[in-house]
């Protein structure tokens, strides 16, 4: 009976210290605004996919997490005039309208942080985010800030979520110190790349086949169905492959943040 009681204790300590702790994501968000393709066209109004972004947003908002927004040099990220269109949003795609108002006048949306405040303030944050979109091929994958602060997270073992094309920035890392080889990984496939280029954009960017470039550095790739709701999560590394995929990419996602913060309060509650 003593025992039980100890426990009851111990598991509404924790549960105090859980609601008690500020609890904090960063979100990392590209600011490019246009793609150049190959055949010498510029793809207009890329940038972030919004439902890739607000759904994952709304989840880990509605679970009790403070969220930062951070860009490249602290620019208002753009948002891909694609990701407007409802067959990307499922079942939620009455939320268009309150995502859009979000980006038009959400403070911490339109006042981000630049990566390098984020890399100053990462030991504040439980996990990271970064939502797709073309626009992430664009400047996120050549910045030096990338590199650094998935390695952080990955070392601290916090939840890295890598959405659709997000998972390219796996990467940027060199093979050498990559944290990521051996990891089951998922992103946008070689055949909705195909899709995106020929019906969407009209045109095939420079840096594309994802899939094969992840497979080739080491990760181990799964893919779902064209269109399909899939994503998988590997340790701290969460990733899916498309607009489609924000149910199971955010089931996982909340998953892994419970867990690492349930973990975090263990290990405080037994020092």
């Amino acid at each position: 009976m003593k025992s039980i009681q100890l426990l009851i204790v111990a598991l509404l300590l924790v549960s105090f210290t859980l609601q008690a702790q500020r609890k904090k994501v960063v979100f990392i968000m590209s600011a490019a605004k246009e793609l150049q393709l190959k055949n010498g066209k510029t793809y207009p109004e890329t940038g972030v996919f919004l439902s890739e972004f607000y759904l994952a947003y709304k989840e880990i908002s509605n679970l009790g997490y403070d969220v930062d927004f951070a860009t490249p040099n602290g620019i208002v990220s753009s948002i891909d005039k694609e990701s407007y269109n409802k067959k990307y949003w499922g079942k939620k795609d009455t939320l268009i309208s309150e995502a859009t108002e979000f980006v038009k006048h959400n403070l911490n949306f339109n006042k981000p942080l630049s990566l390098e405040q984020a890399i100053e303030n990462i030991y504040n944050y439980t996990g990271m985010v970064i939502p797709g979109g073309q626009g992430l091929m664009v400047d996120l994958f050549y910045d030096k800030n990338i590199s650094s602060i998935l390695k952080d997270f990955s070392q601290n073992g916090k939840p890295i979520g890598l959405i659709c094309h997000a998972p390219a920035l796996i990467l940027s890392i060199p093979k050498v110190e990559n944290p990521f080889i051996g990891y089951k990984v998922n992103s946008v496939t070689g055949l909705e790349e195909f899709f995106i280029e020929n019906f969407v954009m009209k045109g095939k960017p420079k840096n594309r086949k994802i899939a094969k470039q992840l497979k080739k550095l080491g990760l181990k790739y799964a893919k779902g169905s064209p269109a399909g709701n899939f994503a998988v999560r590997d340790r701290e590394l969460i990733t899916s492959q498309n607009p489609y995929s924000n149910e199971a990419f955010n089931k996982l996602y909340l998953e892994a943040l419970t867990e690492f913060q349930i973990k975090g309060n263990l290990k405080s509650l037994y020092k």
